[in-house]
């Protein structure tokens, strides 16, 4: 059963073609924001390259995030509206997952942290098990100073992956036992997307596009900015 995967979390836009877990096509760009441009073509693109009908999908692999609010918000709205049209089903896998599940063979605790600007950081800890990883911790938003004094309370040897964990590379340095997985893990993986999505395909483990949301976990920075100026105006006033 053949799905599309896309990822726009981060600054990376990511598309894929793949079934039963093996990609057949794929291309990787770097967005620098440019999601809602280069999206469509690359989805046309993998099709192309693998002689796909989309109508003949049985399903859309979506990145849900946490991520950049405005990659998320294009990669969801174009599965969801995919998915309507095509009437397929749709499998949400979140960005942080998708970061440490290349690393599953690793003994250490596994942190993937994705940069979420304003010098926070989206993170969650994993532990390898038999075919994938179990998670340790949710998904949170943080200073990477809080992540960091919650590692050095662990006490373990730890592996870092994702461009958060090599934005703050120095605050990291901090931690006696830690590296970075480097840089071929610093974006949620497309290859693991299609291969976590094949599985859940498999057991039917799948929505609807109408319940498809993305997670955020904080608000856009245009929100932010304006709370913030609400903020400056109320403190000026008084």
């Amino acid at each position: 059963m053949r799905l599309l995967a896309i990822d726009t979390s981060t600054e990376q836009v990511a598309v894929a073609i793949g079934s039963d877990g093996v990609v057949s096509a794929a291309i990787k760009l770097r967005g620098e924001r440019r999601h809602a441009e280069q999206l469509v073509p690359a989805i046309r693109y993998v099709a192309d390259e693998t002689g796909t009908d989309l109508s003949h999908l049985a399903a859309i692999a979506v990145c849900i995030g946490p991520g950049l609010f405005t990659g998320l918000r294009v990669g969801v709205t174009t599965a969801k509206v995919m998915a309507q049209a095509l009437h397929v089903p749709v499998i949400p896998v979140g960005s942080l997952d998708l970061v440490a599940f290349p690393l599953r063979h690793s003994p250490r605790l596994i942190v993937a942290a994705l940069d979420a600007r304003r010098g926070e950081l989206f993170h969650a800890s994993y532990r390898s098990l038999p075919g994938g990883v179990q998670r340790v911790t949710d998904d949170t938003v943080s200073s990477p100073e809080d992540l960091v004094a919650d590692l050095v309370t662990r006490d373990e040897p730890v592996l870092l992956a994702g461009d958060g964990a090599i934005r703050y590379r120095e605050l990291f340095a901090q931690l006696e036992h830690a590296d970075h997985a480097g840089q071929a893990f610093v974006a949620p993986s497309i290859d693991a997307l299609v291969e976590l999505a094949s599985a859940r395909l498999e057991r039917e483990d799948y929505i609807g596009p109408a319940e498809l949301v993305p997670r955020y976990l904080r608000a856009s920075d245009a929100e932010l900015d304006h709370r913030e100026r609400v903020v400056n105006v109320m403190n000026s006033a008084s």
